[in-house]
Order: structure tokens, then sequence, then C-alpha cells
């Protein structure tokens, strides 16, 4: 196994990495900039490297530092979380040619799955579901109007390289479909400097459900279920829970057969989640695939009892997968919540400065299930205006979805912030909402 590992990433994803490395005997680096000097992530690892300023464009971003650090150090892998450049091909490709593994797909694997006019042609090929769309680059606005017509609307115009929400635009008619057109291809231009666009029906009532697999380098696959993530505030998650309340085992089954076959048509090694957007009918359709380790995955583990980040170092490694299809478990139900730091009663407005109180839920299991708190925090600690507004993720698990969202609101009533706002008043709004309890 790995004698020492880098952790290419901030926060509590790089807790986390750290905490389970620790518990393989591996010894671990962190890379952090100035503004994290005194984060809890460098406090936990054996040792630090600072790799530059603030700004994540001149430290987290530039792989030339990250690649220097484990020179330094005599890390013999990196794990990348996610962000950042988890998702980077070059990135992976490059520390391949320096001899130190990247602990998560190959570049090729990545390359393919991260072009989203790429991985459909591929879906299609492995006759994976596919929306009805258009895949080839759009000449201009009017072409796009006669696509869009030929689809039935509504149709939804993306960025080949969109993500987040950028670069998306659904149009119900022609005059929306023309305007939205040239809309969506300028603001890909402006955020991802490429500006290919391509047009599918959009999906009424549609539900965001993604399969987590992982796969070996011996080509052994295995999907562990599905989770739910259809609770978004301007297409960025808000809960996720695992499983469905919507997937039944046959619809489970199929999915997840459907995600391993795209998995299995670029030889993916390591973690990766294939999302789907499901109509109300049941019916599902491939939308793209996570070539990472996912923010949601703590309540696949927690239902599965399966630990992705020990899975995806050991198949890094040039391990087997330790388990089969068979192998997999579906225990109880989870839900995971995303404790940002924004004010719900501002609009959502960022908020930094000094955790004055930093006071989570105690973490526990008992008879009744657990509660886990994911955090690259800590009780006095500063939030930083340069990354990601999550603070801490709030996950738990219970023998059935009742019982999880009863959890998950006493958790939510128990965790206190003082010093900066939190969305936690909104997550406790939503574990209220009927439409919610109901699955709808």
């Amino acid at each position: 196994m790995f004698k020492k590992i880098l952790i290419a990433n901030r926060g509590e994803i790089a807790c986390r990495v750290i905490k389970t490395a620790r518990k393989m005997g591996i010894l671990t680096v962190a890379v952090y900039s100035e503004a994290d000097k005194d984060a809890l992530h460098v406090d936990l690892a054996d040792e630090a490297v600072c790799i530059g300023p603030a700004a994540s464009k001149e430290s987290y971003l530039v792989a030339d530092k990250i690649i220097a650090a484990c020179k330094q150090t005599g890390a013999e892998a990196v794990h990348p979380g996610y962000g950042f450049l988890s998702e980077n091909s070059e990135f992976s490709r490059r520390l391949e040619e320096e001899g130190v593994k990247f602990i998560g797909p190959k570049h090729y694997s990545s390359s393919k799955m991260g072009d989203k006019i790429e991985s459909k042609k591929l879906a299609l090929e492995a006759k994976v579901n596919t929306i009805p769309g258009y895949n080839a680059a759009i000449s201009g606005p009017a072409e796009a109007v006669e696509i869009a017509k030929g689809i039935g609307y509504p149709v939804m115009i993306k960025a080949s390289a969109g993500g987040g929400g950028k670069g998306l635009r659904v149009a119900f008619n022609d005059q929306e479909a023309f305007e939205g057109f040239a809309s969506c291809v300028n603001e890909a231009k402006n955020a991802f400097g490429d500006d290919r666009v391509f047009i599918e029906k959009y999906v009424l009532e549609p539900r965001h459900i993604e399969i987590q697999l992982i796969g070996d380098s011996f080509g052994n696959y295995v999907y562990l279920n599905e989770r739910d993530c259809s609770i978004q505030r301007r297409h960025q998650k808000v809960i996720e829970e695992a499983p469905s309340p919507f997937v039944d085992p046959a619809m489970r089954k199929a999915m997840g057969e459907q995600a391993v076959a795209l998995a299995r048509a670029v030889n993916y090694e390591s973690a990766g989640t294939v999302e789907f957007v499901v109509g109300a009918d049941k019916s599902f359709y491939f939308l793209e695939m996570n070539t990472r380790l996912q923010v949601e995955h703590p309540v696949t583990e927690l239902i599965t009892g399966v630990d992705l980040v020990e899975l995806m170092i050991r198949v890094a490694y040039g391990e087997k997968l330790p388990i089969t299809q068979d192998d997999v478990q579906l225990n109880g139900w989870s839900m995971e919540c995303r404790i940002n730091a924004e004010d719900p009663f501002r609009g959502f407005l960022p908020s930094t400065g000094r955790l004055v109180k930093f006071q989570p839920p105690k973490e526990t299991t008992d008879a009744n299930g657990t509660t886990r708190v994911d955090t690259g925090v800590y009780d006095g600690g500063e939030i930083s205006m340069f990354y990601d507004s999550m603070i801490a993720k709030l996950i738990v698990h219970a023998k059935d979805r009742n019982s999880a969202i009863e959890r998950m609101r006493d958790a939510l009533n128990g965790f206190v912030i003082r010093g900066i706002s939190s969305n936690i008043p909104f997550q406790a709004a939503l574990m209220q909402h009927k439409r919610f309890h109901s699955g709808n």
C-alpha cells in the first residue's frame, strides 16, 4: 500500500481523506494557500506545504505547484477530492508522467466524460438512455430554432463545457430558442472559453437521480445504489438522500447496469457518478458523468457500509475491488444537508468572517441510527471569501425515510453557528415542508 499520499484540496474533503488514510496507516501531506495556513486540514495532516496566495488560480489550481509538493515530500499519490483539479485530465496525465499515482480515473476516461457532447455520443454507443436532442455543435440561432422545433418544445439549450447551471437556457417557443441560443453561447464563451452549444428535450417534473459506481483496473465494476439530489437551488444541490423515494428495485437495477455499461465503455477506474434526469413517468436519461468523488458520497457510504475514499485509494494502488455486485447492501435511509456560509434572509448572500461559535451536533451511532458531521472548520476559525461557501456536511442515517427526516431535524436544531450567517434555517424549513415529506 502507499506509504504517503498528498491531498490536493482543502476543507472538509481534505479532512475526510486524511482520516481515511490515517485509518489505513498512510501518511498524508496537506497543501494549503496563504489564506488556509491555520486551516483544519493543515493541522490534521502529517506534513503541509504552502503552495501560494489565497486565490485558487495561484495555488490550488496550479498543477506545477502540486507536483513540486509531491517531489518535495515524497508523496507517491495524489487524492484530488472534488472541485479544483479533480476532473482535470491534463493534471492526471502530468502526474502519471511524473510517476505519481492519481487517486481517480485515468486521464483518457475523464477526458471523454468531461465533454458533454462527446460523453453523450459514448452513452448512445453504450446503449445508455439519452435525452432526445441534437448533439453536434450548432451554427447559429436560426438553426437552433429549426432543431428545437424538430425535437418539440420545451427544449434545453446547454453549453458543452457547462456546469452548475451556467450556459443553460430553457425555451418553450421559437423566440425563446432564438434568444436563448445567443445568450447561452455568450455565457459559455465567457465562463468556459468554449462556445459550443447543444439542444435536448426538457424533461417536465424532472428529478435528479444519480448512480454511484466504482471500477478497478481488472475490469470489475459495482454500482452502489442511487442518490436523489432533486432538491436544488439555482442548479446547486441542497439536500441529498439515498435511496430515492421515487426509485423501485427494477428501475435501480436498470439505471445501475446502464451506469456500469458507460463506465466500461471508457475503461473507467475509481469512483464515479453517472447522473440521470428522471421524468414523472419513471423514464430516465443520461445527463453527465462526474469523474470524481461527489460531495454527497457519505449518504451512499451509510446505506452500503462502504468507505468510498478507501476503495479509491486501494484501486489506485492496483488492488482488485473487494466486493461484487451481490455484496452491495441497501440498509435504511440516509440524508445530507449542505451547511453553507450564506444568509437565506438576504438572498443567500455569502457570509464570511470569524466563527465566533461553531458547535455541530455530536457525532453518534446508536440503535436508532447515525449522525455524522464532515467539516474543515473549527470553533474560532475563519470563513474565507476566497473559496466555496460550504462549511460542513450534516449527514444522518436511520431505519427509514421518516426516521431520517426526524433525526436530521433534531441535528439541525442542535447545530450552533455564531459570527456568520448560515443556511440552517432554510434547511430546517425544507425538513418541515409537506412536499418534501411526501417525497414529491
